[in-house]
């Protein structure tokens, strides 16, 4: 079961709002949905929760670039909700290597042996796909807000009410729990 909501913090304090991630299909989608929660360019949580299995923090500060944290990136890399967070630069993968290693043929064949047999093997290519076990992305995302590197990777069951406890917006989180 997942768990999504928007943290806008305001001059009043935070605001929480429940949000649906079921039109948001990128990152950017994730930041816009973020922006729009926040007319005056503050900062904005996008919180999100897989019961007991990861949790991510996407920050957006007005128009800079959304900051992300991960709790666990090869259990986030199996949901739908996971896999927007995980980008190439946040795994740190650069895309564009990965295009010229595609038009070189690197399958280990020799000229003349059957191709087929390569792309019979269940590992071809995984080890270049492998998402990393435990935390990715930037642990120092909720420093300046009273979160620091050390408490945020070491959260688990509960976290994001534990990271609400720590700006002071639990209770608003919880009205939309």
């Amino acid at each position: 079961m997942y768990f999504a909501a928007l943290l806008a913090r305001t001059e009043d304090g935070w605001e929480a709002s429940d949000t649906e991630l079921d039109d948001v299909e990128t990152l950017s989608d994730l930041a816009d949905l973020a922006r729009e929660a926040s007319p005056d360019e503050d900062t904005v949580l996008v919180l999100i929760e897989q019961e007991d299995s990861w949790f991510g923090v996407v920050r957006v500060d007005g128009e800079e670039d959304p900051r992300i944290f991960v709790s666990d990136a090869a259990a986030a890399a199996r949901s739908s909700y996971g896999e927007i967070l995980l980008t190439d630069e946040l795994l740190g993968r650069d895309g564009d290597a990965g295009d010229d290693l595609d038009a070189l043929d690197l399958d280990g064949t020799e000229d003349g042996e059957d191709d087929e047999a390569a792309d019979d093997d269940p590992g071809a290519g995984s080890a270049a796909e492998a998402v990393p076990h435990g935390p990715v992305g930037d642990p120092a995302i909720l420093d300046d807000l009273g979160v620091t590197e050390k408490e945020l990777k070491s959260l688990t069951e509960d976290a994001l009410t534990e990271i609400a406890e720590a700006l002071g917006a639990s209770e608003v989180l919880e009205t939309v729990r």
